[in-house]
């Protein structure tokens, strides 16, 4: 099932029960990549963003992510924390409540990709100023209409300036597994959802992993690239808080 969302403002919290959720931000990403979904969820949900900066594999982040989680709890995943949070399924699916997906990818390293994180990371370690995002990346990660959004531009930087080159070359390092086999595992509520200007991890790729989990909603999120929660964090509020409401017919 897909459905995209514009961004409309709506008020079903009557009665809903509070919820734990765990947000898992990307690579050299930090809280500030959360920061509209905590404030415009907070009436219905107490919110953690992870820290994933520190682990050397998906298990080690996975395993930081559970150390300091609630018991049970709804988890959402971007970019190379939907790695984490497919990890975290795999190590802890009982704990999870219902699962959120956003631009990311369920595909493992193949030996080219990781050839290519490997010759970044060395271009990264060079001598000079460490750039993060540059002008040329961020026309990738983002929708044309964003690129000269001084804005976001201005938050995505100030998030590489803080995490700086030691965190991305210990994130980028990191092998990302084959998700198959527990996303065909899930049975809770999961939300897949991803920009339809997404050239990083694109949006065929997530209809794939929705068709891989039966109960999974694919929401498309219009005129946004890769970076959903800052390009449109309106609308992904909204598709998070449809998605924290929804029953859970699971076991």
């Amino acid at each position: 099932m897909e459905r995209r969302v514009e961004g409309r403002t709506e008020s079903r919290l009557a009665g809903a029960e509070r919820a734990e959720l765990i947000l898992i931000p990307g690579l050299l990403n930090d809280a500030e990549l959360w920061r509209d979904q905590v404030s415009g969820l907070s009436g219905i949900a107490t919110c953690h963003v992870a820290d994933i900066t520190e682990g050397r594999t998906l298990r080690e982040l996975a395993q930081s992510v559970l150390a300091d989680a609630p018991a049970r709890f709804a988890l959402a995943g971007f970019s190379l924390g939907g790695y984490v949070a497919q990890e975290i399924a795999r190590l802890a699916p009982d704990q999870i409540t219902r699962l959120a997906l956003l631009d990311t990818s369920f595909r493992p390293d193949t030996p080219e990709r990781l050839a290519g994180r490997h010759a970044l990371n060395k271009a990264a370690l060079a001598p000079g100023r460490f750039h993060g995002f540059g002008d040329r990346l961020l026309t990738t990660y983002l929708d044309p209409s964003h690129v000269a959004d001084e804005r976001i531009v201005a938050t995505i930087r100030g998030m590489t300036e803080r995490l700086g080159v030691e965190t991305f070359v210990r994130q980028n390092g990191i092998e990302r597994k084959d998700g198959i086999d527990v996303l065909r595992s899930l049975t809770c509520p999961v939300m897949i959802l991803c920009g339809e200007n997404d050239l990083v991890t694109p949006l065929a790729d997530h209809g794939e992993m929705a068709r891989l989990v039966p109960q999974a909603k694919l929401v498309v999120i219009p005129g946004s690239g890769h970076m959903t929660p800052l390009e449109n964090p309106a609308a992904v509020t909204e598709a998070l808080r449809d998605w924290l409401l929804e029953p859970n017919q699971g076991p």
